[in-house]
């Protein structure tokens, strides 16, 4: 009878957790859980749960390899950019190296491709008002990479493809093919437009028509260009992929019958404004799709990575496999590489470490910081947030917490944040004269007696940011006030990213940075 008793005591209080787990986050009880408690897809048990890659990577472009995959996104205002990762499997992904260092401005939609040996990404960039595309190569997926091609080409979103004789093209927005030289770094002749999108219908609650990122392949005799469509944020259910396919890359270009592919179609589902596709095979010989979308009740992590079983139907049209793609799906294949990238940094080697990056970075910013003694030094620029490019990483966590040790000089200024952009940021920094709130991209100076070193933490718990302070890094004081951050995103502040974790350094002297670490919270 006790041992009865006690296996319902056990199972009412698994119950009790469960629910309480579950009404503070549905998905908590699904995840895997991987480095620093980070969220990742793969179950571990043959399955895996989107998204695929956590946090801020929107337009994927995936390239299969032999048995490789790589992938890159759009890395906007972060420098280094162009971030490329790795798998075997679609589902574990492990980051390789940044193809993008010179500053081209905001980088966008790149496709990522492989042409007789060589690996070209091809991207737009807008700097100072002015759109152009670019590309990078390397013989080795790992580098080093080329400095960026300017094709002076405008329009956005590239997509690569070569025809049955062997000539290379670019699709670009709006329907445009332009040809490429036989090396692929320049153009030949003007660009012509040769596909109109597919005409969804009139009440589709959407941003804008927006043709966009054209993904093309070969495949059953068949020319087959995937679009993005519907604008990719705004509404829940603005934004989808659609197919076309034709004989010949002129056209006449003929709509799936199956369109959209893949589309949001109500605003109670687990992701919005799925969008952006690429197809790819699988190893286990099958097609996906891999696209972005956003998390519902989570525009502030931007747009996440999935992956979507599709099959191709009897007279060659793609079509979706109608897979729900909040709940758990059959992995592709089972060899893996190990998942994800350390956040926290010792900073104990002499280079960056691969998760960083310069919010508007230039080559001024390459040159602000150094190594020393497990220390990153770095030089003050500007006079807040919104002008000394931030150094921050993408977080893929519902909530997490970050801290690290401030070191400032007589007239430097230090700070740890999650910051969106010039607009929009919050957190906690200091100055010689006392502590800093940044608030709503705002900063507002307090006076207080303070040494040079401080301890900063920040904790994001679902978009309720609380700040801490430490003298010796043992006991912590909460800095008031706590700040309500969900609407810290796109579609209140313009800009296509994400609220990030982020230190800064500003004024005139150095910052001495130590020990910074990050650990997801469930």
């Amino acid at each position: 009878m006790m041992a009865k008793l006690r296996r319902v005591t056990a199972a009412c209080v698994l119950y009790l957790f469960a629910t309480q787990a579950l009404a503070e986050d549905a998905s908590a009880l699904f995840w895997a859980r991987g480095i620093e408690n980070q969220r990742k897809a793969d179950l571990g048990n043959g399955s895996y749960l989107n998204p695929i890659l956590a946090g801020d990577r929107p337009d994927p472009t995936v390239l299969k390899d032999g048995s490789d995959y790589y992938m890159t996104h759009s890395s906007f205002f972060t420098y280094p950019g162009l971030l490329i990762w790795h798998s075997r499997d679609l589902v574990n992904w492990e980051p390789l190296v940044a193809a993008l260092r010179t500053d081209v401005g905001s980088v966008w939609a790149p496709d990522l491709v492989k042409h007789k040996g060589r690996y070209y990404i091809y991207f737009p960039g807008l700097k100072n008002g002015r759109v152009s595309n670019y590309v990078v190569y390397a013989d080795n997926i790992r580098g080093p990479w080329s400095e960026p091609v300017d094709l002076n080409i405008g329009d956005i979103d590239p997509g690569h493809v070569v025809d049955q004789d062997g000539k290379r093209y670019l699709f670009m927005s709006a329907g445009g093919k332009i040809q490429l030289a036989n090396d692929g770094l320049s153009v030949v002749g003007p660009l012509k437009k040769v596909y109109s999108g597919w005409q969804y219908p009139a009440d589709w609650v959407v941003t804008a028509f927006a043709l966009e990122g054209p993904k093309l392949i070969r495949h059953g005799g068949y020319y087959h260009m995937l679009v993005a469509q519907g604008g990719t944020a705004g509404p829940p259910t603005s934004h989808m992929v659609a197919s076309a396919r034709a004989k010949s890359l002129d056209g006449p270009w003929e709509n799936s019958p199956y369109n959209p592919i893949v589309h949001t179609w109500s605003r109670d589902e687990k992701w919005w404004s799925k969008g952006h596709g690429s197809l790819v095979e699988g190893p286990d010989g099958k097609w996906y799709v891999m696209y972005h979308a956003y998390e519902n009740g989570y525009w502030t992590l931007g747009r996440q990575t999935l992956l979507e079983p599709v099959e191709w139907t009897a007279d060659g049209w793609i079509k979706s496999s109608g897979y729900d793609v909040a709940k758990p799906i059959r992995k592709p294949g089972n060899e893996a590489v190990p998942h994800g990238m350390t956040l926290s940094d010792d900073f104990s080697t002499n280079k960056m470490g691969i998760q960083w990056g310069f919010h508007r970075g230039t080559a001024e910013d390459t040159a602000r910081y150094r190594y020393k003694d497990k220390a990153l030094i770095l030089q003050g620029k500007g006079s807040s947030p919104e002008n000394c490019a931030p150094l921050a990483f993408i977080a893929g966590d519902h909530s997490y917490q970050v801290e690290i040790e401030a070191e400032i000089s007589e007239n430097a200024k230090a700070g740890l944040l999650v910051f969106y952009n010039e607009k929009l940021y919050a957190g906690v920094g200091f100055d010689r004269d006392g502590f800093i709130t940044h608030r709503y991209g705002t900063n507002k100076p307090v006076k207080a007696a303070l040494p040079r070193k401080v301890h900063l933490r920040l904790v994001n718990k679902r978009n309720t940011v609380t700040m801490y302070t430490s003298a010796d890094g043992k006991e912590w004081m909460r800095y008031d006030p706590v700040i309500e951050v969900s609407g810290y995103h796109h579609n209140v502040a313009d800009g296509f990213i994400s609220l990030r974790p982020a230190i800064y350094a500003a004024g005139q002297g150095e910052v001495k940075f130590t020990d910074f670490r990050y650990q997801a919270l469930p």
